[in-house]
């Protein structure tokens, strides 16, 4: 998170596989995007991203509308986002409305490597194994791609398949550190030390709260109970700034 989206950074584009060669050519959904969202023209820098780190910076040399829209690209650079060496994998408990994309969303814009849904006893929001929840999946997926997208980002987090607490548990357990955010914590955040390299799980519970039998299993695993600060935030807004403070606290916004 390094500084606000504006028209000076050239927009980003997700495609399969960057390119090799110095053509290239967007097609599909991202460069319909491109031209009837951004209205995209000839002379106009964006940049693609395979969404894994890869990312190429290309300049429009033809814009061609309709029905199949495309865009006929000069590559002038490729690069590599490489991974941070502490990557953090928010477990975000699953929350009713739109809560749970907006948490997505900002979690994605502030840095999270990993978004696990976690089907915790107090989220309101229940995902089933049918197509409800794959639908409901679905849709933290794209949310993670698109806010990767606005935030210029060249990796696009993760959002795997949604875990309940005992699923959880081991995943805290194989971590290099695991906090758990709780408003009542006797630690803050800034007293807690903190890896520069490695894995760190911080676990979101919904807004209910997390029911003291998960604390148990948590701590059980190995994680420490931490807070933010002074206030209590939403279960759609606490990753996104526990992000912020592990960037400064941490190598990941050096």
């Amino acid at each position: 998170m390094t500084g606000t989206a504006g028209g000076s950074t050239p927009p980003v584009f997700l495609v399969d596989a960057v390119p090799s060669g110095d053509r290239a050519v967007l097609e599909g959904e991202e460069a319909r995007h491109a031209v009837t969202v951004r209205r995209t023209r000839p002379g106009e820098r964006l940049t693609l991203s395979d969404g894994r780190g890869a990312l190429a910076d290309c300049v429009v040399e033809a814009v061609h509308p309709g029905r199949d829209p495309r865009l006929e690209l000069t590559v002038e650079a490729r690069r590599d986002d490489p991974p941070p060496p502490l990557r953090v994998t928010i477990v975000q408990a699953l929350a009713k409305g739109d809560r749970g994309e907006l948490a997505v969303e900002l979690a994605t814009e502030a840095g999270a490597d990993t978004v696990l849904p976690w089907r915790a006893a107090r989220s309101v929001a229940r995902w089933d194994d049918g197509p409800r929840g794959a639908k409901a999946l679905g849709r933290w997926r794209s949310t993670a791609r698109a806010a990767a997208k606005q935030a210029r980002r060249g990796r696009v987090p993760d959002v795997p398949e949604p875990v309940t607490t005992k699923e959880l548990a081991p995943v805290l357990a194989d971590a290099d550190v695991a906090l758990v955010l709780e408003a009542s914590a006797a630690r803050s955040i800034t007293e807690v030390e903190l890896p520069a390299t490695g894995e760190l799980c911080l676990v979101v519970g919904p807004e209910g709260g997390i029911a003291p039998e998960e604390l148990a299993a948590f701590t059980a695993a190995g994680a420490v109970g931490v807070r933010l600060g002074p206030t209590v935030l939403r279960t759609s807004t606490a990753g996104a700034v526990a992000l912020g403070a592990l960037g400064a606290l941490t190598a990941r916004w050096a």
